[in-house]
């Protein structure tokens, strides 16, 4: 899965934008160059330190930092109520909880992926050897936290890069353009300025923030009109509530938006590129959760401060 980088100049400085590639090439939806078609920079996107794998079955104790994600690549993650950690990665869905580390499910490698409200999950992809899903494997849908899941729509058809969803829409990027659907079966095609690299959406459905190589985009009215955000370039977002949002920028520092998005405030640092990331009040406290390194970390205090996810 190679990797290209996107540059944005920003008061005299070159921004370097990590983005991952994988599986099928998606195409552009408006003015923009895909991500997919960026020129390659064989120094800036190299990857990040590998580490050995992980075994799931490995006995945690209290205390103990969690251990990388299995695999090459993580493409989503989704921080429950419970305080448990849901990793998609390119080997399949891997739980991080307070009692350890297992892998659920069958092998497949989920791109795009979702989890709009309690026991359900969202996702798209390949499916892996031995995994009974079509090659793309359109809209998946998982009701029993990702041990079984089943085709919602557009199955053999797309591969979603880039996924979002509430408990009232939901909207995918494929190599055919942005899409929006209010319950993932019957889509709509929409005709954003830009080609997405990542989205998220309000709870509400109302909401929309996209990010791109000349910075983060915003709709609010579902995705059927778009302005450009006056802010820093993000490259991953996530949204805690109606108008607390989350984003991450590519050297890893981490911007909160109190009003939907339109303007952001500068916080802490995951410590590196972002890879994934995702957001959550906990008893009204902002807690942000991301993915640097195929490392989890996470935050309690709004994002100004991150450690490791440990198991107690």
């Amino acid at each position: 899965m190679p990797h290209s980088t996107l540059r944005r100049a920003a008061t005299g400085a070159a921004v370097v934008l990590l983005l991952a590639g994988c599986g099928a090439t998606t195409t552009e939806s408006g003015a923009g160059p895909a991500p997919s078609e960026a020129p390659s920079d064989p120094v800036a996107s190299a990857p990040a330190e590998t580490t050995a794998p992980s075994d799931p079955s490995a006995p945690t104790e209290a205390g103990q930092e969690a251990p990388p994600v299995p695999g090459a690549h993580v493409h989503g993650v989704a921080l429950t109520d419970d305080g448990v950690v849901l990793v998609a990665s390119h080997e399949g869905l891997v739980r991080y909880a307070p009692d350890g580390m297992t892998s659920v499910g069958p092998t497949i490698d989920l791109m795009g992926f979702a989890a709009p409200e309690p026991g359900r999950l969202l996702a798209s992809g390949h499916p892996g050897p031995g995994a009974d899903l079509p090659e793309p494997m359109g809209l998946i849908e998982s009701t029993d936290g990702g041990e079984t899941w089943t085709v919602l729509s557009r199955g053999g058809r797309s591969d979603f890069h880039a996924l979002a969803a509430s408990s009232s829409v939901v909207l995918g990027f494929d190599a055919e353009g942005l899409w929006t659907s209010p319950d993932g079966r019957e889509w709509e095609a929409l005709d954003p300025p830009v080609a997405p690299y990542a989205l998220a959406v309000s709870p509400d459905g109302a909401t929309v923030l996209m990010t791109h190589q000349d910075g983060p985009q915003r709709s609010a009215d579902g995705g059927r009109t778009w302005e450009a955000v006056d802010g820093p370039l993000l490259q991953r977002v996530a949204f805690a509530d109606a108008g607390t949002a989350v984003g991450a920028a590519p050297d890893g520092s981490v911007h909160v938006s109190t009003d939907g998005g339109v303007t952001w405030e500068a916080r802490g640092s995951l410590g590196g590129p972002p890879e994934a990331l995702d957001a959550r009040l906990v008893d009204g406290a902002l807690h942000v959760v991301g993915i640097t390194g195929a490392r989890v970390v996470l935050s309690t205090d709004g994002g100004a401060g991150f450690a490791p996810f440990t198991f107690r």
